[in-house]
């Protein structure tokens, strides 16, 4: 394969991976015929189609899918090895994408980065909230940060907060018309706010703990989010029972605003990780990044 046609090749990456010429043409900076016109070419020097085509989607045939699977991780390590080289300027530079969730955002990212930053006037931080777990190799993100205990084996996980607790809690007017749920299964009584994340599909179950006895709750009630914020504003207001990380909730609790239930129930566990895949040679502006988030453990 002559050295000019790698572009065609970053070119079908891109769109197979984006599975859209829309957003593959928005991601490149090019329009959808141009990219169109060079896939094309592409099948037709190749003698094999890469992609079938629809109104609606765009999909990798098997041989598409078996170059994408070739090519994706290559093109990574390119522009990998390429950011790694601004390791030579004097301050670091360049975009660091993280996605998380918003509770971890709120409490731990921006209270560290934002102190930091200022420092680095080359350095920009792209923080996407989402509650998908998603890929960050195939998303294009430079770290996730996700709870502790489900991260894949190859990535390199740094610890961010200390362990998380969560908590039930609900307004206190609520409790004059409900009795106080003493026991986790009491719950079915309840009206509880749900959560529903894209990757359970279903309402994620609320999780107990107490003396080794473990109980797991499929809540009920009026209101479903997809996000933590969401549920506190929705409890603030009344609208039922919450199950939330406590540190979300310690002012509001203190100063009266919601009364914590079931506190013996509620389990500590691993905290928040920032992660990011091993192979990766680490930029200086991602190492900046880190380092800002790193929890530290001593006492």
């Amino acid at each position: 394969m002559a050295r000019e046609n790698f572009n065609d090749l970053m070119v079908f990456v891109t769109v197979a991976r984006e599975g859209s010429f829309t957003r593959a043409a928005a991601q490149l900076g090019l329009s959808q015929s141009a990219l169109s016109h060079t896939v094309r070419a592409l099948e037709a020097r190749l003698g094999i189609r890469l992609l079938t085509r629809t109104t609606r989607s765009v999909s990798m045939t098997e041989a598409g899918e078996r170059l994408f699977d070739t090519l994706a991780p290559r093109f990574e390590e390119i522009e990998s090895e390429l950011s790694a080289i601004t390791e030579y300027r004097d301050r670091p530079a360049g975009t660091v994408r993280i996605t998380t969730a918003g509770h971890a955002a709120n409490h731990y990212i921006w209270p560290k980065l934002s102190k930091v930053l200022p420092e680095y006037p080359d350095l920009k931080v792209e923080l996407t909230v989402d509650y998908g777990l998603a890929d960050i190799v195939a998303q294009r993100y430079d770290i996730g940060i996700r709870l502790g205990g489900a991260i894949a084996k190859d990535m390199i996980a740094v610890p961010i907060s200390p362990p998380q607790r969560m908590a039930v809690v609900a307004v206190p007017d609520y409790f004059t018309q409900h009795a106080i749920p003493l026991h986790p299964g009491d719950l079915a009584q309840h009206n509880c706010i749900g959560l529903r994340l894209p990757t359970h599909g279903g309402l994620l179950q609320w999780d107990f703990d107490k003396d080794g006895e473990e109980v797991k709750v499929r809540v009920d009630g009026q209101w479903t989010f997809n996000g933590s914020d969401a549920i506190l504003r929705a409890a603030l207001a009344g609208g039922g029972l919450a199950f939330l990380p406590d540190t979300m909730l310690i002012d509001h609790v203190r100063e009266g605003r919601l009364q914590r239930v079931l506190e013996d129930w509620c389990e500590v566990f691993e905290g928040y990780y920032a992660y990011y895949p091993s192979r990766r040679q680490s930029s200086s502006a991602l190492k900046v990044v880190i380092n800002a988030l790193r929890h530290d453990t001593a006492p």
